[in-house]
């Protein structure tokens, strides 16, 4: 019988490129309070009439560009299963089995719990594959599991990962990765762009502290590649709605620079583990497309970390932490004594 089990949770990914599918994902993701912080009595005719009836067949296009047509399934899917995988294989003769769960969408937070329950884990490890803490992101992962847990009858114990924002070995992955990506390149970009997932103003000015984790990101990034300030800079990206975001915009401070003669850019998504319509459109065909028709000439886009052996390593290190944070580690003491 297994005693403890690995939880990786990310978003989410939509079922296919069709209306349908993209406005039932759209649906749930908007709906959640976490995310979309308005009035629901206000918020849910806006969502279902107007923006459901419009937003769909535009995001549907956009998944097109991107899809993974040999499986079928969004590039996030086909990822984040890479990721549980390949930690599975690292963690399989400790009989630790890994599963993955999306907070919308499929496999759901609720089947992946019950899968480790069936294969006889008593405890689970939740590892929500975000880097920097956020209500919209890391809390609303961390809710749905324990909505699992109140129906379930036989509760096994839960621990949460923290997030992880300068984490060493998060650290490690990003620079392997960038080193490895630009040194494919044969041309020299002139400036690092370290783009993030944007968030309301309002959410920061509540307590959310997903700004100050990217600026601890940031910070741990440049000192990792040698870069600096000006050099390597921090934007946001993904605005949705008239609200304030957090600034600068990715966009219009690329724009910018290519305005004002810069050349040759690269862009990295630190915020990201897995590539997905955010990394792979948005910035990789959307801002691309901004850059050179503003005067850019070199652009590319950083792929994630994804799957790389050093994602992997991350992913081990942050679960073995928690897991000898708990029981395990109680009992060595005891025996120690």
């Amino acid at each position: 019988m297994h005693n403890v089990g690995i939880l990786l949770i990310n978003l989410g990914t939509p079922d296919g490129t069709d209306y349908r599918s993209v406005r039932r994902y759209l649906s749930e993701f908007l709906s959640d309070r976490r995310v979309i912080e308005a009035n629901s009595l206000v918020w849910q005719p806006i969502l279902q009439g107007l923006v459901l009836s419009l937003r769909p067949q535009r995001s549907g296009r956009n998944y097109q560009r991107i899809w993974n047509t040999e499986r079928n399934e969004s590039p996030l899917l086909t990822y984040t299963r890479a990721q549980a995988e390949k930690l599975g294989r690292r963690l399989a003769g400790e009989q630790i089995p890994v599963v993955y769960g999306m907070r919308y969408g499929s496999p759901s937070i609720d089947v992946a719990i019950n899968q480790l329950i069936e294969q006889g884990c008593e405890r689970i490890v939740v590892l929500p594959l975000y880097p920097q803490y956020s209500a919209t992101t890391t809390a609303t992962a961390n809710d749905q599991v324990f909505r699992t847990l109140m129906r379930l009858r036989r509760q096994p114990a839960v621990r949460t990962v923290p997030s992880f924002p300068d984490h060493p070995s998060y650290i490690a992955a990003l620079d392997a990765s960038i080193r490895r990506a630009l040194a494919g390149l044969d041309w020299k970009p002139d400036i690092l762009v370290a783009s993030f997932h944007g968030l309301p103003k309002k959410y920061v000015k509540l307590g959310d502290t997903y700004d100050a984790e990217c600026e601890r990101t940031i910070r741990a990034l440049r000192r990792s590649l040698g870069l600096n300030e000006q050099t390597c800079l921090l934007t946001y990206q993904s605005r949705f709605g008239p609200a304030k975001w957090l600034e600068p915009y990715t966009a219009p401070t690329v724009v910018e620079l290519a305005r004002h003669g810069l050349r040759k850019l690269a862009v990295v998504m630190p915020g990201f583990l897995a590539d997905c319509i955010e990394t792979l459109d948005e910035i990789g065909n959307e801002l691309r497309q901004e850059f050179l028709h503003a005067g850019g000439e070199k652009f590319f886009a950083i792929p994630c970390v994804n799957a790389d052996e050093e994602a992997i390593d991350m992913l081990e290190t942050l679960a073995r932490a928690e897991i000898m944070t708990g029981p395990a580690r109680v009992m060595a003491s005891r025996s120690a004594a």
